[in-house]
């Protein structure tokens, strides 16, 4: 059987036990990393580094342009829209935050989807690879139940997304290889991901989850705010901050 894999790395704990995960489950795997114009860069550095401690393959694509046509979040506009702070836990997952990047998991699944059946097409028609013998999956870290409201997290965009794509590609309208969407902690707690992380020999120490850029996480944006609370429950102190 002959395995490709694109997995989403954006340096933070979600993506980076996905990424722990999807190592173990196909031969040619690529952590994907995109520079989109988000508010900082310092996640970008943090990815690279986690993909060296797991021994996977790292592509970091500069997609900054996003930024000029989704401009209307806190992500990639900071300056006319506040990141919001210290947001009561009962408030996070409740509406749409202004941290949500209009139509991100859109143009990050398309292009994942790109990569992998690239990867996937150069096995068969370069390589000889047989067809019937192979899997192409994209592995992502939405999570619907610890999250901040996005409507591009959930499980039914996902599932109507790479229908859209599979009619769309090569690969499998030629092939029969339809590409596979995995999103293995989509119903996880961020206790439960972080005992995952912890199983798969994450290096949690080199995660960075802030929406902001300083020396150590905010500890007040909704990121921080659902990691913490991730750590607490799990009953581990979170390395990141030692």
């Amino acid at each position: 059987m002959s395995s490709y894999g694109v997995s989403l790395l954006s340096g933070g704990l979600d993506s980076s036990s996905v990424t722990a995960y999807a190592r173990q489950r196909v031969s040619h795997l690529t952590a994907l990393t995109f520079h989109y114009g988000q508010t900082h860069a310092k996640e970008v550095g943090y990815a690279e580094a986690i993909a060296e401690t797991l021994g996977v393959a790292h592509k970091t694509l500069d997609i900054s342009f996003l930024g000029e046509v989704a401009w209307y979040s806190a992500l990639t506009n900071p300056e006319r829209f506040p990141m919001p702070s210290g947001r009561p836990d009962d408030q996070i997952g409740f509406g749409v935050p202004i941290t949500y990047v209009p139509l991100r998991n859109t143009i990050f699944l398309s292009l994942a989807a790109a990569l992998l059946e690239s990867d996937a097409l150069h096995g068969i028609e370069k390589l000889g690879q047989d067809p019937s013998e192979m899997e192409a999956v994209v592995y992502l870290a939405p999570n619907a139940i610890d999250y901040s409201g996005y409507p591009d997290c959930r499980p039914e965009f996902f599932e109507s997304a790479i229908e859209t794509i599979n009619l769309g590609s090569k690969i499998a309208t030629e092939h029969g290889v339809r590409i596979q969407v995995e999103t293995p902690i989509i119903e996880m707690t961020k206790a439960d991901i972080v005992r995952m992380a912890l199983e798969l020999d994450v290096p949690l120490e080199k995660t960075w989850s802030c929406y902001k850029g300083g020396d150590r996480p905010c500890g007040e944006c909704d990121s921080c705010i659902l990691r913490a609370r991730g750590f607490a429950e799990a009953g581990v102190p979170d390395p990141a901050l030692g």
